[in-house]
């Protein structure tokens, strides 16, 4: 359970860093504004034509009478809506760190810099093109794999009882993982730190991923708030990825405690995984 306070202090630590770093914060703000826009405008379009996407998707209801056809098209409106909300939450880090990606770059290797015992952060050394590629494959990867989740746990809801009161709670933590995953591959795509490595790295350090991204995602399901906490974030993220990685955390840097009394050795990957390194 230590692993879950420590992944908040990360995430508190990472918007305290940025509100000591206005012009970092300022350039992190923008990626932020403009996906918000974006989603903001197709989740509009989803309310206001979503009604009639549900009844084209339901003809054999037609000829229901009764307030049911109303109640049944009704609710599984309300579930679309309420699925895309999820999946926006989910996928609004990969588009904005898509967007944003040289922005945010920028940002984390400034944090790296600035905790780092040698001043040093670590980079890949591959061009803009071919990082941007990267972000967007493993972005899609993971945007697959919460999908799926995401349907699974919409089936779940129907369940009585169940679903509307343990399917809700799991889907914030399922939200919170791959959060949590889009934000610290900004570090760890730099290091050289493949997706399934990646993986296997916050699969082992659970409790540690909960505690940063299961505050961000309830707080990233109020309009607006994540485009504010989008810099603090991935500062924060850097901060969680050097202590996935067992690297020091200076304190005199404004990271707080060498790993925060949680560094830990770098896990090894399952077998069959490739090893850290492209």
């Amino acid at each position: 359970m230590r692993d879950l306070g420590t992944g908040f202090r990360y995430l508190l630590k990472g918007q305290r860093w940025v509100a000591r770093h206005g012009k970092q914060y300022g350039f992190g703000l923008l990626p932020g504004l403009i996906t918000l826009v974006l989603y903001a405008a197709a989740l509009v379009a989803l309310a206001r034509w979503g009604e009639d996407a549900v009844t084209w998707a339901t003809p054999f209801a037609d000829g229901w009478s009764g307030p049911w056809l109303g109640l049944f098209r009704g609710f599984l409106t309300a579930v679309l809506f309420a699925l895309a909300l999820l999946l926006a939450v989910v996928t609004f880090t990969a588009v904005t760190l898509l967007i944003g990606q040289p922005f945010y770059e920028n940002l984390s290797e400034k944090v790296d810099r600035d905790v780092s015992p040698d001043g040093h952060a670590p980079e890949s050394g591959l061009p803009l093109w071919r990082e941007l590629w990267i972000s967007a494959r493993d972005s899609l990867r993971i945007v697959v794999r919460a999908a799926l989740w995401g349907v699974l746990l919409f089936a779940c809801g129907f369940i009585p009882v169940v679903g509307q009161t343990v399917v809700p709670v799991l889907g914030l933590l399922v939200t919170g993982f791959f959060l949590t995953e889009e934000l610290t591959a900004v570090a760890l795509q730099r290091r050289g730190v493949e997706l399934r490595t990646r993986l296997a790295l916050l699969r082992s350090r659970k409790t540690l991923v909960w505690g940063f991204g299961t505050p961000l995602a309830v707080s990233f399901l109020v309009p607006f708030v994540a485009v504010f906490l989008m810099p603090g974030a991935v500062a924060g993220a850097t901060l969680m990825a050097r202590d996935l990685l067992g690297e020091e955390i200076d304190e005199g840097g404004g990271g707080g405690r060498k790993g925060d009394g949680a560094v830990t050795p770098f896990p090894q990957p399952p077998s069959g995984s490739p090893s850290p390194g492209r």
